[in-house]
């Protein structure tokens, strides 16, 4: 009796589309994710390259 419940609710959730959503919303989540920490990384070091020239040009050579 068991096994036949066991094996309906996988049928159920195999043949459910809304997993497949909810799927589907993670990997769009986990590849804007990856595209923000690219950007910032990029950013962050774009940033940080221009704070040593500043750095530089007003205190040279404290940098």
């Amino acid at each position: 009796m068991i096994m036949q419940t066991i094996k309906a609710s996988v049928v159920k959730f195999v043949k459910d589309e809304d997993g497949l959503t909810i799927v589907e919303y993670a990997v769009a989540g986990g590849l804007i994710t990856v595209a923000v920490v690219v950007t910032f990384t990029a950013l962050g070091g774009a940033v940080n390259t221009r704070m040593i020239a500043l750095c530089n040009a007003v205190l040279p050579g404290a940098c």
